[in-house]
């Protein structure tokens, strides 16, 4: 049965499907499972087979990346995501707090949506912002420095239909509009995407080389990028031969004449005689002519032969007839006692 999602969301499918080769549009499943989000605010199993059913796979494909990553929802989701950062920087600086303390003016605790759907609150791990700490996001836009008091203010904005505006980036959205920007699909309010200014931890280092004087050599950044449509022709390539590195790494094609024995060895049990074969000018070892059953039995009897006696100076492996004798000579001795 064909998966209740209107004309709009398959057409929006086939156009995310259309950026991808032919032969790669498998690689469309991410946006896709965006896609759907944003029309129920979470994957639901009537998401997972619609993105089946668009990709031509099965449902247990789509559950399997929809279950891996965190920004794809099993469950209904509130207009607002509240994520606060509880990793180790955020939480020495009052992360953890944060969370106790919208958990409780909430009511809700990890992954827990309010009574009234608007709001979902949960932990997460690290929103790479350590110098903005502890910073929390609202449908992944930054609110930094925060501490209990500036987050139940920002809260409370959003229970009384208010959207406070982000530290730096875009106004908020809901989530299931973020959800559609995440698919591919731009922003439709007007200047919405032009709000914000970058934050100053983020540009430290450029205004610390504009400081002292520090750029890029022949680097106009007024210079516009031009694409290939306006005569731009590739850089040709540049190759340079390997640097030898004393070891074989398992990466390494091997020469076509290697056997995979000599090739497992030298990858085991590298040492300094073992050949680089990415070295240039270096050859490697090839696998001969297998020794004749004469010359291997020779080879054999000269091992035995070098072999060195045992501590109690009978040979390394007594035959029977000696272990026999040695039982027979002990109980003898006993037997005299």
């Amino acid at each position: 049965m064909s998966v209740p999602f209107d004309e709009q969301t398959r057409t929006r499918a086939a156009e995310i499907i259309s950026r991808y080769p032919a032969d790669r549009s498998r690689s469309a499943l991410l946006p896709l499972l965006h896609l759907v989000q944003s029309e129920e605010g979470y994957v639901s199993p009537a998401g997972v087979e619609f993105c089946a059913e668009v990709l031509g796979i099965n449902k247990a494909q789509v559950g399997a990346v929809a279950t891996f990553y965190t920004m794809y929802k099993r469950r209904p989701t509130g207009d607002y995501l509240v994520s606060v950062c509880t990793n180790t920087m955020c939480d020495v600086l009052g992360g953890q707090k944060v969370f106790d303390t919208l958990s409780e003016l909430l009511e809700v605790g990890h992954d827990q949506t309010t009574a009234d759907g608007t709001i979902t609150l949960e932990h997460a791990e690290c929103l790479a912002a350590c110098d903005y700490g502890p910073v929390m996001t609202v449908n992944y836009d930054f609110f930094d420095k925060v501490d209990p008091d500036v987050a139940t203010g920002i809260v409370e904005e959003l229970r009384a239909g208010k959207q406070p505006m982000p530290t730096r980036g875009a106004r908020l959205c809901t989530l299931k509009e973020m959800s559609l920007q995440l698919a591919g699909f731009a922003d439709p309010r007007e200047g919405a995407v032009a709000d914000g200014p970058a934050g100053d931890a983020t540009l430290r280092g450029l205004r610390l080389a504009q400081e002292h004087g520090i750029a890029v050599r022949d680097f106009d950044p007024n210079t516009p990028i031009r694409s290939k449509d306006a005569g731009d022709k590739p850089a040709p390539p540049t190759t340079r031969p390997a640097a030898a590195t004393g070891t074989t790494a398992p990466d390494v094609k091997a020469p076509d004449g290697k056997s995979p024995q000599i090739r497992t060895a030298e990858t085991r049990s590298p040492d300094a005689a073992t050949p680089v074969p990415d070295a240039p000018g270096t050859t490697s070892p090839v696998d001969g002519t297998p020794p004749a059953p004469d010359d291997a039995k020779a080879a054999e009897a000269a091992g035995v032969a070098s072999n060195k006696s045992a501590s109690d100076a009978k040979p390394a492996g007594d035959d029977g007839g000696a272990r026999q004798a040695n039982l027979e000579g002990s109980k003898e001795a006993e037997a005299e006692k």
